[in-house]
């Protein structure tokens, strides 16, 4: 069983609870379809605004084991009794999770999930948008592009509905309760959908509207993009980091030394939720000669994660957030930002900055609980607070931050 993530898995769906379905927001610019996401709209924030964010407590690792230890005892769902006392906790980012729902969220760590191949974004009137389309996947057989608007899903209807929400019908995470799923009892979230599985959209493109049934299938995410910005503006190569999953850090790491020399570097890290500590820090190695990454802690005792050092230092840099910022990607852009190497464009971060580490229950399923809070380099608490970047903008970050890496210099 893996140490700490600072990934933000998928929640459970049950009645009075927000649907926090985060990860390929997973990305992209929004939310992957059968994957992970996130609401989000350019230079904002997620839905429900800063305000609402509570800086995320520990949760009694014992009494949660106990609990389902004593409901197993007696016959009953240790899954569901673990799931009540997390639930009492308070704490958004602490869960229990089927021990086949764990092992998908371990696929998707890898990379992998079961899905459609699309991402999603919020357009005007509370409309739900295709944002991008994978190629290879279901929805780029079907004909479907950015900017499609996707009505229905299996008949239900997404306008003004969370985005993230539609991305857990198009997994098919959504629509079936869990036993104990009523008057807002907690409950352990049933099986995703598996590869093969219909479902049906309801699509409008201009005036046309027509239905589409896809067929979902495993799919490999692409967690890093790149490409050569060649404008008005100086060159420059963009990275894209939609999230850490293994071996993100390794394919940053590649695209900073493919850069040629004279370029600057866009680090584009809005929608990105999280994902593994390591790649986040492999990542930061990529842009500096060794020394500290973040602080954490677990249960109270402090650790530290270090950069490796040799990585190129002289490009200069320029990284790109937003609401949908989240988690190992704040790690890293606090990092950049404390340590001196970057400057951050964009909107404020989301401000999830604790950290979880599973547990076995006797039933097999596992508890993912918040054990601690990780800090900045220079010492700031992210959690319920996010990152302020250096240039806040609303409306097009991307250029601003182009026009900024211009003034910069290129380094070598």
């Amino acid at each position: 069983m893996p140490g700490p993530t600072m990934f933000v898995p998928p929640r459970r769906v049950r009645r009075g609870a927000a649907l926090t379905l985060v990860f390929a927001s997973v990305l992209a610019a929004g939310a992957t379809a059968g994957s992970w996401g996130m609401d989000r709209q350019d230079g904002g924030e997620p839905e429900g605004g800063r305000s609402s964010r509570t800086v995320a407590r520990a949760v009694d690792r014992r009494a949660v084991e106990a609990a389902a230890a004593q409901a197993a005892r007696k016959g009953k769902s240790g899954s569901e009794a673990a799931a009540e006392v997390v639930s009492r906790s308070g704490d958004r980012w602490s869960a229990v999770y089927s021990a086949r729902e764990y092992e998908g969220f371990q696929r998707a760590l890898d990379g992998a999930y079961v899905g459609v191949g699309l991402s999603a974004r919020r357009g005007p009137g509370g409309a739900t948008e295709i944002d991008g389309v994978q190629p290879g996947s279901p929805a780029e057989r079907a004909g479907l592009r950015p900017g499609d608007r996707v009505r229905t899903v299996d008949g239900a209807d997404t306008t003004g509905r969370p985005v993230t929400e539609t991305v857990a019908r198009l997994r098919g995470d959504a629509g079936s309760p869990a036993p104990g799923d009523d008057a807002g009892k907690p409950s352990v979230r049933a099986v995703a959908a598996a590869p093969g599985t219909p479902v049906r959209l309801g699509l409008e493109r201009g005036d046309r509207t027509w239905e589409h049934t896809l067929h979902r299938q495993r799919l490999t995410t692409r967690s890093v993009t790149v490409d050569r910005l060649r404008d008005d503006e100086a060159p420059a190569t963009r990275i894209k980091v939609a999230s850490f999953t293994k071996g993100t850090g390794q394919r940053v790491r590649e695209a900073v030394r493919a850069a040629e020399r004279g370029e600057g570097i866009l680090l584009d890290l809005r929608g990105n939720s999280g994902g593994l500590v390591t790649e986040a820090v492999d990542a930061a190695s990529a842009f500096l000669d060794g020394g500290l990454v973040a602080t954490y802690d677990v249960h109270g005792e402090q650790r530290v994660l270090q950069a490796e050092p040799g990585g190129h230092t002289r490009p200069a840099l320029v990284v790109l957030v937003d609401g949908g910022t989240m988690s190992a990607a704040e790690l890293l852009a606090g990092a950049l930002q404390d340590r001196g190497r970057a400057v951050l464009v964009g909107g404020p971060t989301f401000g999830k900055g604790s950290v979880q580490m599973p547990s076995r229950l006797p039933d097999g399923a596992v508890a993912e609980l918040t054990v601690g809070h990780y800090r900045t380099p220079a010492g700031r608490a992210v959690d319920g607070r996010g990152i302020t970047p250096d240039l806040v903008v609303r409306g097009d970050a991307e250029q601003r931050a182009r026009t900024v890496l211009s003034g910069l210099g290129v380094g070598s």
